[in-house]
């Protein structure tokens, strides 16, 4: 089994697809970066060569911020839109939709199940 970035990749995917498990990349990086270093996307991660591996690991490292240093600057701007009071901020504290979305209906997923509200007679 393949570790790369702190991930586990799952044996039987493809390298393509296997890689798009690391948090910051998704399936077109993950093609990018096997086209750069010369490995066949097709091949299951349970095939990959260590040098291939490595290869993999080194670049990744190298170019592009993923997992854990990528989940902290994520954190860390939200921290900082909340801090200077900014509507994004607010928009991230209150739990509601960030990008200009409509909230009478939908933002479901934002907002979290409805909450009943019970009337006395």
């Amino acid at each position: 089994m393949a570790r790369i970035a702190g991930v586990d990749l799952p044996k039987n995917e493809r390298v393509e697809i296997g890689l798009t498990r690391i948090f910051g990349i998704g399936r077109s990086l993950s093609v990018k970066i096997l086209k750069e270093i010369n490995v066949n996307p097709d091949i299951r991660v349970k095939n990959l060569t260590d040098e291939d591996i490595v290869k993999i690991r080194t670049r990744l490292e190298k170019d592009y911020k993923v997992e854990g240093d990528l989940r902290r600057e994520i954190s860390m701007n939200v921290k900082r839109l909340t801090e200077i009071g900014s509507y994004r901020g607010y928009r991230h504290l209150a739990h509601l939709p960030v990008r200009g979305q409509r909230t009478k209906t939908n933002a479901r997923t934002r907002k979290g199940p409805r909450k009943l509200v019970l009337k006395k007679k």
